[in-house]
Order: C-alpha cells, then structure tokens, then sequence
C-alpha cells in the first residue's frame, strides 16, 4: 500500500513537471532548437528507439557494473576500518581525499588511462559509489550496542558469528541508507565517463546530440537515463525492505 501511494506521488510529480514544461514554452515562445516541446521528445523517443536502447544497454551495464564493484569495494573498506585499528589511520584519510578531488578532473585520466571502453566508465561509477557505502557501512558497524556483544561474547560466539549474526544486521539500516544514495549517484559517474571520451553509451548520445543540435534527441536520451535511474532506485530500495523486515518503519523514514 505504501508503495503504491509513492508511485501515485512520482506520477503526480512528473505529471506536473511536464505542465510546467509545456507552460515555460508557451509563456516565453522559445524555440524547439533550444527547448522542445514534451510531444516532440516523446515523437523521438518512439521513432529513434532502437537506437536509443542500443546506448542505455551500454551505459546500464556500466552503471550496474560499478554499482556492484562499488558497494562490495566499500563494504570491504567498511569491515577493514572497523575491525583493523591501525589499517583504519591509513584508510581513513585516503577516504577523505578521495572526495575532495573533482571527478570531472579525474574522468579523462581514466579514460586515457584505461581507454575509450567499458572500463573506465565502470571505474568512473565506482568511485562515485565507493564512498557513501564505505562510509555509512563503517557507522553503522560502529554503532551496534555493545550489550549485543558482550551477550555473544559471554555465550561463547566467535568473532565471525557476532559480526554475521549481530553487527552486520545492526549495520543494514545505515548501509542501505548508502546503497540507496549510490543508485542515485551511479548513473552520474557513467555519463560523465561518456563525457570524458566513449564511442557509444547516453552520455556519448547526448553530446553528439547536442553538437548536430538535435535537442529533442539529447531530451530523449536524459529521459531514458532518468528512467532506469528511478527504476535502480526503487528495485534496490524493495530489495533493501525484503531484507530487513525487522527495520522496514526506519527504512520508511530514511526514504
């Protein structure tokens, strides 16, 4: 029920951003080569669609594949920084400066680095992901009660059993509210990869697009983008419920 009533307000949501769309153009009469119409991209979106699913299966395979490097790389980085102390005053400020340092500075190094491939691109997205997993992974490790422990300690569990059975569930909640943040931001890491240098992908789609000013095209493409970015969202956020039917009322609240 409670999903249903937050897909009857995203339809609402977008509903109204598509008047407002179509309000902007007729209020100012700005023309298509600059602003098109919604009726105009959804003609694209029909007539191009071989070619546009042909870039989204490229840059959603990038996006899922650094999704997924990046949530196992920052949940190792979390179990290390809880769990290694003098690992932890090395890790910790490579964390830091990781996130201080502009990924648009970054992308074309990697590209030039790694080449005009997948790689980089996948590389690209899973830094962007990397941080906010290890980071809410390492808190909620931290933030498992004490008197949890000390009863398994005392009941003779070992340390592999307390952090399968106690600190990791007590970490899933802080965790997921990670994930959830990296499938918003892993469509961004990927797209700017395609910036940087790509053959083929949206992003490619979207500059070349702009370059020949087919803006209803570049429109098109964003809308396919954002599209399966919400669908990312709203699959891992189900997934994140089912596996935490104990915390469902605090990943309500989160959300």
């Amino acid at each position: 029920m409670k999903r249903l009533h937050a897909m009857r307000h995203l339809v609402i949501s977008a509903l109204l951003l598509l008047g407002l769309w179509q309000l902007i153009i007729a209020v100012t009469a700005v023309p298509p080569y600059i602003l098109p119409t919604p009726q105009a991209v959804l003609e694209v979106l029909i007539q191009k669609a071989p070619l546009l699913a042909h870039h989204a299966g490229v840059t959603i395979s990038e996006i899922l594949a650094g999704l997924v490097l990046g949530i196992l790389l920052g949940l190792a980085t979390a179990l290390a920084l809880a769990f290694i102390p003098r690992l932890r005053r090395t890790l910790l400020p490579m964390l830091l400066i990781s996130q201080v340092i502009p990924l648009f500075a970054i992308a074309p190094l990697l590209v030039l680095w790694l080449g005009y491939d997948m790689l980089s691109k996948v590389v690209m997205a899973t830094l962007i992901i990397y941080f906010p997993v290890a980071s809410t992974g390492y808190d909620g490790l931290r933030q498992t009660q004490q008197g949890w422990l000390d009863l398994a300690h005392t009941l003779g569990a070992s340390p592999w059993r307390r952090l399968i059975h106690i600190q990791l569930p007590a970490a899933l909640p802080a965790l997921a509210s990670g994930i959830r943040m990296a499938a918003t931001a892993a469509p961004i890491g990927a797209v700017i990869g395609e910036w940087a240098g790509a053959s083929q992908g949206l992003g490619y789609l979207m500059l070349n697009a702009n370059a020949r000013m087919e803006i209803d095209l570049m429109f098109a493409a964003l809308l396919v983008l954002v599209a399966f970015s919400l669908l990312l969202y709203f699959s891992l956020d189900a997934l994140l419920r089912a596996l935490m039917p104990w915390h469902r009322d605090r990943l309500t609240r989160l959300g």
